[in-house]
């Protein structure tokens, strides 16, 4: 028996911004590294909130307040359940994987690094993994170890096994590219840093919008994604880490909210997660995000997962065959990206010439200039799919850069 096929047309149905046409033609979003577009069920319950609950949180004892405190929660409940936590104390709201990362690097600032310490990364990560940790080593005096990549865009991992080091205080890790698509082994990273002791942080920002993540199961400290790339909110994202890391760092900022108690000779903080979530938060964020997480979880995320993979074959395929194509990231082990040169012509004139076709993908360094410094070229084209893409926006994608190849010559 074959599980039935899964009805990228049924979900694409959940998201009005797929029926826009653009110049006549119909969207063909490729830009899904970069952010998911947002289900009607997230668009109604943001608007929902902002005509029926809108209120400040924690503080009020009125009604809306009430309604809008219980909301909150219950969706730090909720991404608890979404990556396989049990203590839902654990997860902090953030602005995003950027100021989760920052939080964490700030923590360990604080309470670990000294002079000669060494943290890890690889050479595939997104700013947001490599800047944070730049600060800390300039800060401290820890020096930033880079694990590299071979020309597939495949980490290295006995050049890992070898870097790694009882002077090694984090790993931290990308699971999944956003320029190349490749998935990394974060399982094996994290036996073989915690054989040593040495505590773990994974950037899901690529993984949690294409897989179901379990981070128990992973044994990871820390891990943080983004409420846009998992169809939810801009400007909300979450950081959980294992409890007695959080109780060990400082407060990242000060404020309204979390203080148990204020005197001008003092002051006391929450606990966790409070003591991270200074002021009022973006409530409605958090609402949207847990709406997102629930029709994410509602998906058959491993029909889709499959779905992904097939049309990043067919497009791999396709794209290939098309003469002075060049495919940079060429990993095995893949999730739906693709980064692409094709001759001469710069990456910002392929999103252009695409975009004419109503074919939306991403051009540019991708936040991963070390990365592809690496491979030689200042940038590249990019097409990223999620679940509501099909075989059409395949089709349209190759057929646009094979016109475009005409064009140029």
């Amino acid at each position: 028996m074959t599980a039935p096929a899964f009805d990228a047309a049924r979900a694409r149905a959940d998201f009005p911004i797929l029926a826009t046409e653009v110049r006549g033609k119909p969207l063909t979003y490729l830009d899904n590294a970069a952010t998911g577009q947002k289900p009607q069920v997230l668009i109604d319950a943001v608007e929902r909130y902002y005509r029926a609950e809108n209120s400040n949180i924690h503080r009020g004892v009125h009604y809306l307040s009430e309604q809008a405190t219980d909301a909150y929660e219950a969706a730090r409940a909720k991404v608890a359940q979404f990556i396989g936590i049990a203590d839902q104390d654990e997860i902090i709201f953030t602005r995003g994987t950027t100021e989760s990362i920052n939080l964490v690097a700030h923590g360990f600032i604080e309470t670990v690094f000294q002079a000669g310490d060494e943290i890890l990364i690889s050479h595939m990560e997104h700013h947001a993994n490599i800047v944070p940790w730049q600060i800390a080593a300039e800060k401290t005096g820890a020096i930033l170890k880079v694990v590299p990549v071979d020309d597939r865009g495949v980490l290295d991992m006995a050049a890992f096994e070898q870097m790694l080091s009882a002077k090694t205080k984090l790993v931290a890790i990308t699971h999944i590219s956003n320029a190349l698509g490749t998935i990394n082994p974060v399982e094996e990273i994290i036996e073989k840093a915690h054989a040593i002791d040495v505590p773990v942080l994974i950037d899901g920002a690529q993984s949690t919008p294409h897989m179901a993540v379990d981070v128990a199961a992973l044994g990871c400290d820390f891990f943080v994604f983004s409420g846009h790339k998992v169809f939810g909110p801009t400007g909300i994202g979450v950081l959980w880490g294992k409890r007695e890391w959080l109780e060990r760092f400082p407060p990242y900022q000060s404020g309204g909210d979390m203080i148990e108690k204020v005197d001008f000779d003092g002051t006391t903080y929450k606990g966790i997660p409070g003591k991270f979530e200074a002021g009022t938060p973006h409530i409605e964020g958090v609402v949207g995000l847990a709406v997102a997480i629930d029709y994410l979880m509602g998906l058959d995320r491993k029909g889709a997962l499959l779905h992904e993979a097939a049309l990043l074959k067919a497009a791999t395929e396709q794209l290939s065959a098309i003469d002075g194509l060049r495919i940079i990231g060429t990993s095995p082990h893949k999730a739906s990206v693709i980064s692409f040169l094709i001759n001469d012509i710069h990456p910002h004139d392929i999103g252009t010439f695409l975009d004419a076709d109503g074919v939306a993908i991403r051009a540019g360094h991708h936040c991963t200039q070390p990365l592809l410094k690496r491979f030689g070229v200042p940038a590249t084209a990019r097409a990223s799919f999620a679940f509501y893409n099909d075989f059409d926006d395949v089709d349209r994608l190759v057929k646009a850069v094979q016109k475009m190849q005409k064009f140029f010559g």
